[in-house]
């Protein structure tokens, strides 16, 4: 199934939006306010709401019951709030060039144990809203991932029971502010201020909407990363991924509960070239990069020096998944940098 929260300017939806349940084209929805309220009360309820959940869509579908048209405009991130969201790093191509790039080695360890932040959770960006950059200098990128949403984990839970645990999958655009990131990691405490808001797709759904896209807990598709309006990303979700969602769920939860609601992303998604090193821009016959900071570092290697800016105000980044027929899965995410 496919469901969505809506904003509302109802004091009872205003922070957590109002669920619905959005139809398999992402043509039409009808409210589930009836069933759960928001998205955090399906999940804490989850063995309960979610039968209803899945009636409801099948009713959707079936056009039995009264619908209204679904605008993606109008929707906030599926948890417009969180109680958490972890971010991790599955593709180590990425952190391999990062590497690269300042001359540094990937560490033995970032091959079987994840690299992981905890993000800011209380203030998603709706998907359509505009990303608000106070200062050009702090370089502004974008970061097409994947995530998932969890109900209840376990402490210590293993990555097989883990993927058990995974209930909704949404597309992510991690923002972050690379001219900060230096000096924070040097305070040895990680991101915080280099991490603003993060937005998610429009849509979240369920795994089995995926059908064979979704194997080992990975999809099995490309990730459409567009930046002003040409072809930049088109990275396979499904290959050079070191990690699964199964296995960052379980990462995560090694030594705490996670609650129902928790969101772990996947991290940039990041492919090697065919020859096995740097991959090529989609211009060049290549799968591109989902974020600019991965093309900044390819030059310079190549180059000794990165041209590529970071984003600026009048910017725009549209991130989407599209199925074997080319129908969008999740909605996009489209957001226009803004001066703040």
């Amino acid at each position: 199934m496919k469901l969505a929260s809506l904003k509302s300017a109802d004091p009872q939806h205003r922070r957590d939006g109002k669920l619905v349940v959005v139809s398999r084209d992402i043509t039409r929805y009808c409210a589930a306010d009836s069933i759960a309220p928001t998205l955090q009360h399906a999940l804490d309820n989850w063995a309960v709401a979610a039968p209803k959940l899945e009636a409801l869509y099948r009713d959707v579908e079936h056009q039995a019951v009264p619908c209204e048209r679904f605008h993606e405009h109008d929707a906030h991130s599926p948890l417009p709030r969180a109680y958490q969201w972890a971010d991790g790093s599955a593709y180590i191509n990425h952190v391999e060039l990062v590497r690269q790039a300042r001359g540094a080695k990937v560490p033995e360890s970032f091959y079987h144990d994840p690299l992981m932040y905890q993000g800011g959770s209380d203030d998603f960006l709706p998907p359509r809203d505009p990303i608000p950059l106070k200062d050009e200098s702090w370089g502004c990128d974008m970061e097409g991932e994947i995530a998932c949403i969890t109900d209840d984990v376990p402490m210590g839970v293993s990555p097989e029971d883990a993927a058990e645990h995974i209930k909704l999958l949404m597309l992510v655009n991690d923002v972050s502010l690379r001219g900060l990131i230096p000096g924070e990691l040097a305070k040895g405490f990680g991101f915080f201020q280099s991490k603003p808001a993060t937005a998610f797709s429009p849509v979240a759904v369920t795994p089995d909407e995926l059908g064979d896209a979704w194997q080992g807990s990975v999809i099995r598709l490309p990730l459409m990363v567009d930046y002003n309006g040409q072809p930049f990303g088109r990275a396979q979700v499904g290959e050079d991924a070191t990690f699964s969602l199964a296995d960052l769920v379980a990462h995560a939860a090694m030594t705490r509960n996670l609650g129902a609601g928790a969101i772990i992303g996947s991290g940039t998604i990041s492919n090697k070239g065919e020859d096995g090193g740097a991959g090529k821009p989609v211009a060049q016959g290549g799968r591109g990069y989902s974020c600019i900071a991965e093309i900044r570092m390819i030059e310079t290697i190549a180059k000794g020096e990165a041209t590529t800016r970071f984003m600026r105000p009048g910017d725009i980044v549209r991130i989407e998944m599209r199925d074997a027929q080319g129908k969008s899965i999740f909605g996009a995410i489209e957001q226009e940098v803004v001066a703040a």
